[in-house]
C-alpha cells in the first residue's frame, strides 16, 4: 500500500436493506397501529396513486409516493402530531427477524477477536440502506450497531419565506412533520454505496461525485457484502456485483413466492446466494455470511503481507568462506576505465 493512499482500506462493510430483509413486515406498522390506521388499505391507495396520477398527465416514484400519502393523512389529521420523536419512539415495536441484533455484534467481534486481523487493524462495520424512514430505523436495537442509517427523511418546523433576514424564529413546541427532507428510492440506494465506498459518510468535505482513485476510497466495493429480499434490489446487486463484492438475498422462510424470486435472482446471476432470513449462528445465512466476511480478511491479510514483502528489503547477512557464497572480485577501476 503506498503511504500517500488516503485510506488503508482495510475495512470491510456488512450494507442490509431493511424491510423484508431484517423485519418480516413493513416498519411502518407500528406507526399505524398507534394511530388506528388500517395498513392494509394505506398500501393499497398508495399503490393506486401512480396509476392516478397518470390520468391527470402527472408521474411519481412508485418507490416514494408513500411519502407524500403519510404527509396527506398528516395534513388531514389522521395523524396528527407525527414528528420525528415519535416516529424514532416506534423503532422498539419493530419486529425483528430471528436472530438479530444479534449477528451483527458476532460479525464486529468475529473480526475484532483474530490476532492475525488485529495486525493490519481489519474491521467490520454494519450499514443499513432503506426507501423506508430513518428515524423509525434509528429506534431500533440494531441503531447501535450500524454506522449509518440512509433512508427517508422528513422534516417538521420548516423555513419561512425570508428566515435569512429573521434574527429570531419561532420554533413550535409540538412540531409536526410537514415536509419531506431525503427520499431514497430502489436507484438512489445505490448512491449510498459509493458513499460508503468513498467515505463521504466519514468525511463531509469528499463529495459522492468527487473522482477519486480506487486506491484511494475508504471501503472497496470488493470489500462489501450486500444483503438484501428481492428483486427490488438489483441496481444496488448489479453496482456491488461489478465491483467485487458479495451479493445475498434472504427470504421468509414461509413464503413460497420469495423463495421462487430469491431462486430467480441466482438462476440470473443477480446474487451470489440466497437463504432464509433467519439470523441464529445455526443458520445457513449467519453461516454463509461469516464464511465470507472471514474470506475477505483472509484476503486483505494476503494482501497486505504480499506488500511487505515487496516493499521491505531484507537485511544484510556474513558473507562464509564457501566458495559457492564469495561473490566476485570486482575489476580494477583502471581496467574499468580502459574498457569504457
Amino acid at each position: 500500500m503506498n503511504q500517500t493512499n488516503l485510506h488503508s482500506q482495510n475495512i470491510i462493510a456488512c450494507i442490509w436493506d431493511f424491510d423484508k430483509t431484517l423485519i418480516p413486515d413493513y416498519m411502518q406498522s407500528p406507526l399505524f397501529e398507534a394511530y388506528d390506521i388500517d395498513e392494509d388499505k394505506f398500501w393499497r391507495e398508495v399503490n393506486a396513486l401512480p396509476a392516478v396520477y397518470r390520468e391527470r398527465g402527472q408521474y411519481v416514484s412508485h418507490d416514494t409516493i408513500y411519502l407524500n400519502h403519510l404527509l396527506t393523512y398528516i395534513k388531514e389529521g389522521r395523524l396528527s402530531g407525527l414528528n420525528n420523536a415519535k416516529l424514532r419512539s416506534f423503532g422498539p415495536r419493530v419486529k425483528l427477524y430471528p436472530g438479530l441484533p444479534s449477528l451483527f455484534g458476532y460479525l464486529k467481534d468475529l473480526v475484532a477477536s483474530r490476532s492475525e486481523y488485529k495486525k493490519f487493524d481489519i474491521q467490520l462495520e454494519h450499514y443499513v440502506i432503506s426507501t423506508g424512514l430513518a428515524e423509525i430505523i434509528r429506534g431500533t436495537s440494531i441503531n447501535e450497531y450500524i454506522e449509518n442509517a440512509f433512508g427517508c427523511e422528513l422534516l417538521e418546523n420548516p423555513m419561512p419565506p425570508g428566515f435569512l433576514e429573521q434574527n429570531e424564529l419561532s420554533i413550535d413546541t409540538e412540531p409536526e412533520i410537514s415536509q419531506i427532507g431525503t427520499i431514497v428510492d430502489n436507484t438512489i440506494k445505490t448512491r449510498y454505496i459509493f458513499e460508503i465506498n468513498k467515505g463521504t459518510n466519514k468525511n463531509a468535505s469528499i463529495d459522492v461525485n468527487s473522482n477519486i482513485l480506487e486506491n484511494d476510497r475508504r471501503i472497496p466495493i470488493r470489500n462489501m457484502i450486500y444483503i438484501a429480499d428481492g428483486p427490488s434490489d438489483i441496481p444496488v446487486f448489479s453496482v456491488v456485483n461489478k465491483g467485487g463484492g458479495k451479493t445475498y438475498a434472504v427470504y421468509n422462510p414461509e413464503n413460497q413466492k420469495e423463495f421462487r424470486q430469491n431462486d430467480d435472482l441466482l438462476q440470473n446471476k443477480r446474487i451470489h446466494a440466497y437463504g432464509p432470513a433467519d439470523y441464529r449462528s445455526s443458520s445457513s445465512t449467519a453461516m454463509w455470511l461469516k464464511m465470507h466476511v472471514l474470506d475477505i480478511c483472509d484476503r486483505i491479510v494476503f494482501e497486505r503481507e504480499q506488500a511487505l514483502a515487496l516493499r521491505v528489503a531484507k537485511p544484510p547477512r556474513h558473507l562464509h568462506d564457501d566458495p559457492e557464497q564469495t561473490p566476485e572480485t570486482p575489476r580494477p577501476m583502471q581496467q574499468d576505465l580502459l574498457e569504457s
